[in-house]
């Protein structure tokens, strides 16, 4: 169970980078995890069953549902920096 989390971390981790690369956003790495962690549940929600995915946050990791989990995180953060650009 301890091992689950972990990977499901370092995924996470590794997707919100990819997203805030995209996105052109310089954030930490604990960051980067809240985003992705937030973003995953934001596809598995919305986005996985638009898309026919399972989300990554039903414990399967693979390449679809880490695609869905990085549209997650990229909804996420433009909806954060359309935030920050109007306060």
């Amino acid at each position: 169970m301890i091992l689950n989390i972990i990977i499901y971390l370092v995924v996470a981790a590794i997707i919100g980078w990819i997203a805030t690369e995209i996105m052109h956003d310089r954030s930490g790495l604990l960051i980067n995890i809240i985003v992705a962690v937030v973003g995953a549940f934001i596809a598995g929600y919305f986005l996985a069953p638009l898309f026919h995915v399972p989300g990554i946050n039903v414990g399967a990791i693979t390449i679809p549902s880490m695609l869905v989990t990085l549209l997650g995180a990229i909804i996420l953060l433009a909806i954060v920096n359309l935030i920050r650009r109007r306060t």
